[in-house]
């Protein structure tokens, strides 16, 4: 039997019961919360499992969220079952005061590159990780620039012509 969403779902829930949340399916792509202590043992059912083979990190990254508090940093897990081609999203939501995260990288090795390029972006701390630094930003910022806390651009500036960009 073809490996489908329905299917993946309803092991998750097995498994997991109600601590997954916001099932949804956004451009037809299986989506779900789960809490962020939780992010390994969710991670690692998806891999291990031979019927769900879920072993290839498309992608790592986070999304700044101000307004919702205690929740601010949501960091999103893109996972591919490549026989199957079958990608799901994992979402995991930390406060922006503490942005602790546990490491992928023990599951996968692509969650190393990834995750540091998290932090270097929106400041998540992925516990565990073996080398959390910096990797495009220079290591003298103290700020975490993707994070919506800075006006898009210059307030002060005279040199524009608010009209050019619709907002006279």
């Amino acid at each position: 039997m073809a490996l489908t969403q329905e299917i993946v779902r309803k092991r998750l829930t097995d498994q997991f019961g109600d601590s997954l949340t916001e099932w949804g399916e956004p451009q037809g792509m299986l989506t779900f919360t789960a809490p962020r202590e939780m992010n390994l043992k969710v991670l690692s059912f998806l891999y291990d499992e031979a019927d769900l083979a879920f072993r290839f990190l498309t992608d790592l990254t986070a999304v700044h969220y101000p307004d919702r508090a205690g929740e601010e940093i949501c960091v999103v897990y893109h996972l591919h079952n490549l026989s199957a081609n079958l990608r799901l999203r994992l979402k995991v939501y930390a406060p922006v005061a503490q942005p602790d995260v546990y490491t992928a990288t023990r599951i996968f090795a692509a969650a190393n590159w990834m995750e540091r390029e998290t932090y270097d972006f929106f400041g998540v701390n992925f516990i565990g990780h073996p080398n959390l630094k910096r990797v495009l930003n220079v290591d003298e910022m103290d700020y975490f620039p993707l994070r919506k806390e800075f006006p898009l651009e210059d307030q002060t500036r005279i040199d524009k012509d608010d009209e050019m960009f619709g907002r006279g």
